[in-house]
């Protein structure tokens, strides 16, 4: 099990340095990494390079990591039937090391908020999905802030999966000691993920702390 959980983070890390910004950047003659906030991620490029440019970074970044978690998922219920959701989550975690850290490009890269809104579909529960769209939405309407509506969104991926998880929603089962073991690191790489996005938003809090965070539609403040 160690072994195939290595390989699903290896595979996710391969899909995350798809680099969809520094790629169309790359194509229009820049490094979207010079520019505007520095992030290779949806919304720099939203704001460097148009809307066009937002749509196409935000679904690269969202089915890269849809691919690789519904791939693991397929291979690993055959195998891990009980302790699928593990392999699906070191999948994901592996697809925002790849993107925030990518190698090639000095391991730098972008926020994962969208790899993340794609693993969270890739994990395929609706009530996640849909709690986490409606948290989303609502705190980037009600405020115009993304990076708030991120960090909200990625606390309640955590927070529901790991609650799902204990309540026993993953058919991980609590009586045999491996499955116990999955589930638990299972969760505390959900955990990590979350607090990898709150960590790489750092300074959007600080800024949000000072109200000198950009918001969505302003010309600038770097995000």
């Amino acid at each position: 099990m160690i072994a195939a959980g290595v390989i699903c983070l290896v595979i996710g890390y391969m899909f995350g340095i798809i680099q969809t910004a520094y790629i169309y950047g790359r194509a229009n003659g820049i490094d979207i990494r010079e520019y505007g906030s520095g992030n290779a991620g949806t919304t720099n490029a939203l704001r460097v390079l148009g809307k066009k440019a937002g749509l196409i970074v935000f679904l690269g970044d969202l089915f890269k990591a849809i691919i690789a978690t519904v791939g693991v998922r397929i291979v690993m219920s055959n195998y891990y039937p009980n302790e699928v959701y593990l392999f699906i989550a070191l999948a994901g975690f592996g697809v925002v090391l790849g993107h925030n850290f990518p190698f090639y490009l000095h391991f730098r890269g972008g926020k994962g908020i969208a790899a993340t809104a794609g693993i969270v579909l890739g994990f395929a529960d609706p009530v996640i999905i849909v709690a986490c769209l409606i948290v989303f939405v609502v705190a980037v309407a009600l405020t115009r802030y993304v990076s708030l509506g991120s960090i909200l969104m990625v606390t309640t991926f955590a927070g529901i999966y790991t609650a799902s998880a204990i309540c026993g929603r993953y058919d991980f089962v609590k009586g045999n000691d491996t499955s116990l073991i999955a589930m638990i690191v299972s969760i505390v790489i959900v955990i990590m993920l979350a607090l990898l996005a709150i960590y790489r938003h750092k300074a959007n809090i600080k800024r949000l702390i000072n109200h000198e965070e950009s918001k969505l539609g302003e010309k600038k403040k770097d995000n």
